[in-house]
């Protein structure tokens, strides 16, 4: 098994900006604002050939009674069970805090090893930046800077050296490709409840206030020995509400969430009805070529009215989503939950197969036989043949002559064909149109 190390410490001392440092990624917001992190976060780092997984955290602060300070440290105080080694982060620069003491005497009883990292270093003697917190009693002091990568190695070797190595290194599943899902959507639809109720525990924040969730968090999940990883992702709200620096992060880790997906479970909220917002993230998901599965929560709260509104607004507000499968559920009770996770496994396969030349050629004539394309002059397009371009989602090149006078209405019918003969559901299709030479055109001549 890799070690795992939590990244824990009071808001704004740079645990984000060290989780960064330690997967080389941009993976954590990094605003210099306190509380922007509020989950815990998973990466993986490696030093030399042994990996490790990192967890980054919100600010702990011990004693917090209600409201997101308070699920921020159960969230921290999670990772802290988890962990094999705690790093506790403090500021080089603010020295030592009475919060900071409050922490270190909760590590003192809950973590099995810790090692303090004095951030914020740079210009600094590390013996003298280390010196004041030599007094929280955990052990000598480690001096970085995490955003200039000073002292990286000798927190790694500190962090990694209580935790004894595993006789050998986990295999690399080089066929090991699962789905990944991103649950996207409008502020307080219900995004995080739902992650919640998949997996089973309070794995992210979930409160009835709009804009909880700020990062894309990265949630393992395994049903029925499928493995899975769900990405709970912040709100995307109207642009006129997307003036604070934070806000804009977020939107931009939800837009990179929905890239990296392979399915996006689109959840609307009953009550509510559907609103422009809801079609501009359905459109961004059609425009990305991302798998969809609609899901509409809260539908317990629904009155029949609210119900019948909705089932219109569906048609007429999200009709160019119409090849997605939709849903009725209530995430807080966990109903409807089974039928929406098999439409994510449909979704996926539709937009992970691999449809043969051969087939699709087949395909292709069946439908031209059915209804050819519509002659434009004295000219009739002429289609000859069709293969696989790409997946994620699929693309489907025909070949032919005179094909840039297909119109639309043509490319779309034979996307409705296409999607009907490999039952591809849940996923856009797109169709791509390539015309061959014309051997009686003129050549140029050459010089």
């Amino acid at each position: 098994m890799k070690p795992v190390i939590a990244l824990v410490g009071r808001p704004n001392v740079g645990k984000s900006t060290l989780f960064n440092r330690l997967t080389r990624s941009r993976d954590a917001i990094v605003v210099d604002v306190p509380g922007v992190t509020r989950d815990r976060h998973y990466g993986e780092g490696r030093v030399g050939a042994r990996g490790f997984i990192v967890i980054d955290t919100g600010g702990l602060e011990p004693g917090a009674q209600d409201g997101v300070m308070r699920e921020m440290a159960r969230q921290a105080e999670q990772a802290i069970a988890e962990a094999d080694t705690v790093v506790f982060l403090v500021d080089a620069r603010a020295g030592l805090t009475a919060l900071d003491r409050t922490i270190a005497e909760q590590l003192r009883r809950t973590a099995r090893a810790v090692v303090v990292a004095a951030n914020k270093a740079e210009g600094l003697a590390p013996d003298i930046a280390a010196a004041e917190f030599h007094a929280l009693g955990l052990g000598a002091p480690v001096a970085l800077s995490a955003a200039h990568g000073e002292g990286i190695s000798a927190l790694l070797e500190a962090a990694l050296e209580p935790i004894a190595v595993a006789p050998e290194l986990e295999p690399e599943d080089a066929a090991g490709r699962h789905p990944r899902v991103a649950v996207v959507g409008r502020p307080n639809v219900g995004k995080s409840t739902l992650i919640n109720a998949l997996v089973g525990e309070s794995r992210v924040i979930a409160l009835d206030v709009p804009g909880t969730t700020r990062d894309a968090i990265e949630v393992p999940f395994e049903r029925e020995g499928r493995p899975y990883t769900l990405i709970d992702t912040a709100g995307i709200r109207k642009r006129n509400r997307q003036g604070e620096a934070v806000e804009r992060f977020s939107i931009v880790k939800t837009l990179q969430a929905i890239e990296e997906a392979n399915v996006a479970i689109l959840m609307l909220d009953a009550p509510e009805g559907i609103n422009e917002q809801d079609a501009h993230v359905a459109g961004y998901l059609l425009e990305r070529g991302r798998a969809v599965v609609v899901a509409v929560n809260k539908w317990d709260a629904a009155d029949e009215d609210m119900r019948r509104r909705v089932r219109d607004e569906l048609r007429w507000k999200l009709g160019f989503l119409s090849f997605a499968e939709v849903h009725m559920i209530a995430a807080k009770q966990g109903r409807g939950l089974e039928a929406l996770m098999r439409s994510v496994d449909a979704a996926y396969a539709a937009a992970m197969a691999k449809l043969s030349t051969p087939k699709l050629t087949r395909a292709l004539f069946a439908a031209v036989e059915r209804q050819a394309p519509p002659r434009r002059g004295p000219i009739r397009p002429k289609l000859r043949y069709a293969h696989q371009g790409g997946m994620n989602p699929p693309r489907v090149i025909i070949h032919g002559s005179a094909l840039d006078r297909v119109p639309d209405t043509y490319r779309r019918y034979l996307e409705g064909w296409f999607r009907e003969a490999f039952a591809l559901v849940g996923t856009p299709l797109r169709i791509e149109l390539r015309s061959g030479r014309n051997p009686y055109a003129p050549r140029r001549s050459r010089k």
